[in-house]
């Protein structure tokens, strides 16, 4: 450790000593108030005359700080209920990307409206709309290096598209989102995305290495005007459901059923969240996992009610652009109505949260309650208890651009009790941030520890990346998170130069080298290994990365020389298609075989849009196994294609298929067909139909409790249809 500490001291150095100062401090924008509300149709009308406009657009890429190929034209407006904003996007008709979609599912040409509410330079609300009208909404987090996308705003837009251009208009009420009523100006910033030539377009100035930052947001200053209206806020959702399910022999169930979900804002600064009886049916199944290692997988989390407000009960260190990097998921939502062996899902009976913030402090509170569940595993029986889950979180804003937090997760049970306590942080600059995690784990009267830090820099010319883990023997929150590493200690460290290059095909080139430690317990062995990487990216929207390492390991007893090569890519060089290509090989230890052996795999995805409303595609994945001789053991695909048919905005047909056949066996092994229909046809109301079917070669018996001889079965067969309607007051 001693090793690191020079890079430490330096990223300090740099946090005290860097100069704050903005391109962007003179840039700002006047909100002048009108006394009328504003026809949000597309059509540029003459109370946009009395509007502060700017024209003054900086090209982020693919040629950055070159002048912007269209003009673009950005306008601000409010009313004493609302904030308004137009742009006039110009450009050739034919090169106008509309396409069809979903709210917060969307392609094309988009634009931009960013508003820091708060003034606090971490976090912002970002409205877009592509050129068809359709609407996306999220929260930008940790200076623009997340998002949150399950934050969903009440507000209205429409676009026009004419012969030189098209036009966005948006009307943002004051009491859809939270603000700081005592400010007399928000932080703010445009974005315009034209898919023709892959252009990005901002109102701000920022640097190539470091991308959009909030602390670096232009300013909208009101006039005269504070905003103060907030409403009651409040979002009741009644769900009603109706559900067909599979119980073999040609039977099926018919089960009618309701739920109720309900959002509360009683101030600007404070959020309440319910859930009752809630079904996830529309969900999509998890994707098929191939795993070797002695680690469990991780799947995401895709049920609404966990995804809400999820901003708050992240770990500082999140970033969305890089994958070296992952803070430890302390709290992990999937944990919580868990799925059982054999396919039964543990009853969520209610759920709870609330979140908020105060001048620099942030807070959030989680509580739910899980249902008592029977369950078969390897032909015994098992219960599945009653149980309270709670998390609570706390965090605050220090220094300029940083933060430090308090989490908590507990599950409670009639007789156990499991959780984490953890203090997390991240120190910020524009261009490099270092987060960091220190966790004690509980399990009844018995505990441990672990830590993780990540520090990420890239200048104009150089890029350092450091990742640390420490888990203990003991640290066990299997119960409440995901982190099943237990007993080790894992170190990596890359660093080398990185070109930006002004003109030309490539846009930037990144050599790295460096190693990495891996202590495991269950081993009583330190693995180390060499890394050496490149990864150069082209403006026309394709990049890829090869990288290599070799070191010494020992697994189960037994000592090799491990090695690996991966290279992915991903292309994205028309307006039509889009795909990613991986691969690698790999010798190590196969958990699965208990050997040590070569292993390789090669994937693909793809997506064609064959109209502006259609869009087809499919991944696939090929898995191969070698024997500690050098031949092929066994060789695993996986397929999943799917069409996506979107005849007009926000309405949605999807069919998807998830194969897996295995070589030695010469026979599908898995087979997930669904069709999943998607109507919102009002703000935050859906309608949804689901059709899934799953086949599968699990064990089956007969009436008698008898093992049937092995074949391919209907599991589950179900189908939902869910309505979701939202009173709003």
């Amino acid at each position: 450790m001693n090793k690191l500490t020079p890079l430490f001291i330096l990223s300090f150095a740099a946090f005290l000593f860097a100069s704050q100062g903005s391109k962007n401090q003179n840039k700002f924008l006047t909100l002048i108030k009108i006394d009328k509300e504003i026809n949000i149709d597309g059509v540029v009308d003459d109370v946009w005359n009395y509007a502060d406009s700017t024209t003054n657009f900086f090209q982020l890429d693919p040629y950055f700080n070159q002048p912007t190929s269209v003009k673009t034209v950005a306008k601000v407006l409010t009313s004493d209920i609302a904030i308004y904003c137009l742009m006039i996007c110009y450009d050739d008709k034919n090169n106008i990307q509309a396409n069809a979609g979903l709210h917060d599912a969307y392609t094309g040409d988009i634009v931009s409206m960013m508003l820091d509410t708060f003034g606090d330079k971490q976090t912002a609300y970002k409205f877009a709309v592509n050129a068809s009208g359709v609407k996306s909404d999220s929260r930008m987090l940790d200076d623009a290096r997340n998002r949150d996308y399950s934050w969903d705003g009440i507000w209205d837009a429409a676009s026009q598209i004419y012969d030189w251009g098209y036009v966005v208009e948006m009307k943002i009420p004051y009491k859809s989102i939270k603000y700081d009523k005592n400010l007399t100006e928000w932080g703010l910033d445009f974005d315009r995305w034209r898919s023709y030539n892959k252009e990005d377009i901002y109102w701000c100035e920022y640097e190539q290495s470091e991308g959009q930052r909030i602390s670096k947001f232009g300013k909208l200053i009101f006039e005269d005007f504070k905003p103060s209206i907030t409403g009651i806020n409040l979002e009741i959702y009644p769900v009603g459901i109706a559900k067909t399910t599979y119980l073999g022999d040609n039977k099926y169930k018919f089960d009618p059923n309701a739920g109720l979900d309900v959002f509360y804002n009683p101030s600007e600064r404070l959020t309440f969240l319910l859930t009752a009886n809630p079904d996830f049916a529309q969900v999509e199944a998890d994707p098929f996992s191939f795993n070797i290692s002695r680690y469990e997988s991780y799947f995401s989390e895709r049920r609404p009610f966990f995804t809400e407000g999820n901003e708050v009960f992240n770990p500082s260190g999140k970033e969305r652009s890089s994958g070296f990097y992952s803070p430890l998921e302390l709290f992990y939502s999937r944990r919580i109505g868990k799925l059982l062996p054999g396919g039964k899902e543990v009853p969520l009976i209610f759920g709870t949260k609330a979140f908020g913030r105060y001048n620099e402090w942030e807070y959030g509170g989680f509580v739910a309650l899980t249902g008592k569940e029977d369950y078969i595993k390897n032909n015994l029986q098992f219960t599945e208890e009653q149980a309270y889950f709670g998390s609570a979180r706390l965090k605050k804003k220090i220094l300029d651009n940083s933060s430090i937090g308090l989490l908590m997760v507990g599950k409670q049970t009639k007789d156990n009790t499991y959780g984490v306590i953890d203090i997390d942080g991240a120190f910020r600059g524009s261009d490099w941030q270092l987060a960091y995690q220190f966790a004690r784990s509980f399990e009844n009267s018995k505990g441990d520890y672990a830590a993780s830090i990540g520090f990420r820099s890239f200048s104009k010319t150089w890029a350092n990346l450091l990742r640390f883990r420490a888990i203990g023997n003991k640290f066990n929150i299997n119960e409440v998170g995901f982190v099943p590493w237990k007993g080790t200690l894992n170190s990596t460290i890359l660093t080398g130069p990185i070109w930006y290059l002004e003109n030309g095909a490539i846009r930037n080139v990144f050599l790295y080298a460096g190693s990495s430690i891996n202590y495991e317990h269950a081993d009583l062995y330190t693995d180390y290994s060499g890394v050496i990487g490149f990864n150069m990216q082209f403006r026309d929207g394709w990049g890829y990365e090869i990288n290599t390492d070799y070191g010494k390991s020992k697994d189960e007893g037994i000592f090799y020389d491990s090695y690996s090569i991966n290279f992915s890519s991903w292309f994205d060089v028309s307006q039509i298609w889009s795909g990613n290509l991986w691969g690698g090989y790999q010798k190590t230890y196969n958990f699965n075989r208990n050997y040590i052996a070569a292993y390789s795999w090669f994937g693909f995805s793809a997506s064609w849009k064959v109209l502006n409303i259609l869009t087809v595609g499919t991944s696939y994945d090929m898995f191969i196994e070698n024997d500690p001789d050098g031949n092929i053991e066994d060789i695993t695909y996986n397929a999943r294609p799917f069409f996506s048919l979107t005849p007009i905005n926000n309405l949605n047909f999807r069919v998807y298929v998830d194969n897996v056949f295995v070589k030695s066996t010469d026979r599908m092994e898995r087979i997930i067909g669904g069709f999943l229909f998607s109507w919102n046809f009002l703000p935050k109301s859906w309608i949804y139909l689901a059709i899934n079917e799953f086949r599968d070669r699990s064990d089956e018996y007969d009436a008698n409790s008898n093992l049937l001889p092995n074949r391919m079965h209907t599991t589950d067969r179900a189908g939902v249809l869910k309505i979701k309607y939202l009173y709003y007051f």
